[in-house]
Order: structure tokens, then sequence, then C-alpha cells
């Protein structure tokens, strides 16, 4: 698995993935909210399996 994740890419998706989780606990605590768990975890692993299979890649190269 290489990486696939830039550095602004992961930062939003763990901002946005902590903040989906926080609906299970907080407002209107929704299950839904676990959904978050997907973009928290491929923000910390940086490889995304979607932009694997589209050839994506916003990770800078050197």
């Amino acid at each position: 698995m290489t990486r696939n994740i830039g550095q602004l890419d992961r930062a939003i998706r763990i901002v946005l993935g902590l903040a989906l989780i926080s609906l299970v606990f907080v407002g209107p605590q929704t299950p839904w909210g676990w959904v978050g768990v997907v973009p928290l975890l491929t923000g910390l692993i940086r490889w995304c399996p979607p932009y694997a299979l589209l050839g994506i890649d916003t990770c800078k190269k050197p």
C-alpha cells in the first residue's frame, strides 16, 4: 500500500471523521456518526482504496 493521500486531504479527513464520530455522543446521537470511522482511518493510514482504484494521488512526490 503506497500512500495516496496528501497533507491537506489527510487533515480534512481526520477532522471530518472526528466530527462525524462526535455525532454519536453529542447532538442528534445518531448511529450514522460511526461512518466517520472510514475517513478517520483513511486519514491516519494515508491510503484510500477508491483513490487507488481510480488512480488518484494527492500526495506530493519528491
